[in-house]
C-alpha cells in the first residue's frame, strides 16, 4: 500500500503532535438539572441530541484557565517545558476578553516567555485550523515547538431560558504539542473550508463594532448564542463528508485506511450520518459528546486526547478528524498517530 502522505505538506519537513492533554470543568450539569431550568426533560435532549450531561465552568474560572490546564498536561505528555514553546495559539470564540488576546494570558499563566501568541476564531473548526497554521510553522522551520489549543467557556454565552440551544452546549480546553521528529509523519493534511453567505445560521450578533453592548442589546439577548438547528443540521453533514473525502483524497487513502474517525461533537445525529455516509463502522467512530455536549474549538481536541489516553489509538495509526461550525466553517484532518 501506498504510505498515506498528502504530497502538498511534505515540501517541508513532517510536523508530528508529540502531546495532548484535556480539561474539563468539574461541575456535572445533567439532563435531570435542565428539567428544572428550562421545559424540557432527559428523553428528549437524549433522543434529540445523544447528550446526557455536560461540564460548566466555574463563576470564577475563565477560558484561559481551562486553556492552561489543557496545555500543562500535553506539554507533560510531550516532555516539553515552558521556555521551549515558541508559539501559542489558542481557538476559541468565547475569550476572556476581546483583548488582549486568550493565547498571551496562557503565555502568562504557562510562564512560556519566549513564545509568540495569537487566537484564531473559526468556532467548532477553530481546533482544526489552528493546528493547520501551527503546522505551517514547523514545515517552514520558523518554529521547533507550536502549542495549540480549543478552549471555551460556552456557558458564558448560552441563553439558559433557550431550550433548543441550552441543552446543547459545555465548557473545557483541548490541546496538542506540535514538533518536528524524524520518522514521524503526524499531520498529514488539513482541509478548511467557509461559507460567510450563511453566517446567520449560528452568531451571537452582540458584542462586536456592529452591535456595541447596551441596555436594549442585553435585554434583546443579543449577546447569547443563536443558531438555526435544522439548517445548520443539514450544512453540517454535507460539508463534514465532503471535507473528510477530500482529505483522504489528498492522502490516496479510503475510509477503509482509518482507525478512528473523530467528528465534532455536536449531536449524536449529526455523528450518525456522517458516519453512515462516510461509510464509517461503529467501532471507528469515536463518541463522547453524551459526557461533554459541544464544546464548539474544544471538542475534537478533547475526544482525541481521550481516544489516545483510552487506548483507542496506537502508534502508526490513521485518525480522521471532521469539524464543522459558525462562519459558516468546516474541516477534517488526517492524522498518522
Amino acid at each position: 500500500m501506498k504510505n498515506p502522505r498528502a504530497k502538498h505538506n511534505f515540501q517541508g519537513r513532517p510536523c508530528a503532535i508529540t502531546g495532548v492533554g484535556a480539561y474539563v470543568p468539574e461541575r456535572i450539569l445533567t439532563n435531570a438539572e435542565l428539567e428544572k431550568l428550562v421545559e424540557t426533560s432527559d428523553e428528549w435532549i437524549t433522543s434529540r441530541t445523544g447528550i446526557k450531561e455536560r461540564r460548566i465552568a466555574a463563576v470564577d474560572q475563565f477560558t484561559s484557565d481551562l486553556a492552561t490546564k489543557a496545555a500543562e498536561r500535553a506539554m507533560k505528555m510531550a516532555g516539553v517545558t515552558a521556555d521551549q514553546i515558541d508559539l501559542i495559539i489558542v481557538a476559541t470564540l468565547t475569550p476572556d476578553m476581546p483583548f488582549p488576546s486568550t493565547a498571551c494570558l496562557v503565555q502568562r499563566n504557562l510562564g512560556a516567555a519566549r513564545a509568540a501568541a495569537f487566537d484564531i476564531e473559526a468556532a467548532c473548526s477553530g481546533f482544526i485550523y489552528a493546528l493547520e497554521i501551527g503546522q505551517q510553522f514547523i514545515l517552514s522551520r520558523t518554529y521547533e515547538t507550536v502549542l495549540v489549543i480549543g478552549a471555551e467557556k460556552l456557558s458564558s454565552i448560552v441563553n439558559w431560558k433557550d431550550r433548543n440551544t441550552c441543552v446543547l452546549f459545555g465548557d473545557g480546553a483541548g490541546a496538542a504539542i506540535l514538533q518536528h521528529r524524524e520518522n514521524s509523519h503526524g499531520l498529514l493534511t488539513a482541509v478548511m473550508g467557509a461559507d460567510g453567505n450563511k453566517a446567520d445560521l449560528l452568531s451571537m450578533p452582540g458584542g462586536g463594532s456592529a452591535c456595541p453592548a447596551t441596555q436594549t442589546s442585553v435585554s434583546d439577548g443579543k449577546h447569547f448564542l443563536r443558531m438555526d438547528g435544522k439548517e445548520t443540521f443539514k450544512n453540517a453533514v454535507n460539508a463534514m463528508v465532503s471535507a473528510a473525502h477530500e482529505a483522504m483524497r489528498r492522502c490516496e487513502i479510503d475510509i477503509t485506511r482509518i482507525k478512528c474517525v473523530i467528528p465534532h461533537q455536536a449531536n449524536q445525529r449529526i455523528v450518525d450520518a456522517v458516519g453512515d455516509r462516510l461509510k464509517a463502522t461503529p467501532e471507528q467512530l469515536f463518541i463522547n459528546l453524551h459526557k461533554y455536549g459541544n464544546t464548539s474549538a474544544a471538542s475534537v481536541a478533547i475526544a482525541l486526547d481521550e481516544a489516545v489516553s483510552s487506548g483507542r489509538i496506537e502508534r502508526g495509526d490513521l485518525i480522521l478528524l471532521v469539524v464543522f461550525g459558525a462562519g459558516l466553517t468546516w474541516g477534517a484532518a488526517v492524522i498518522e498517530w
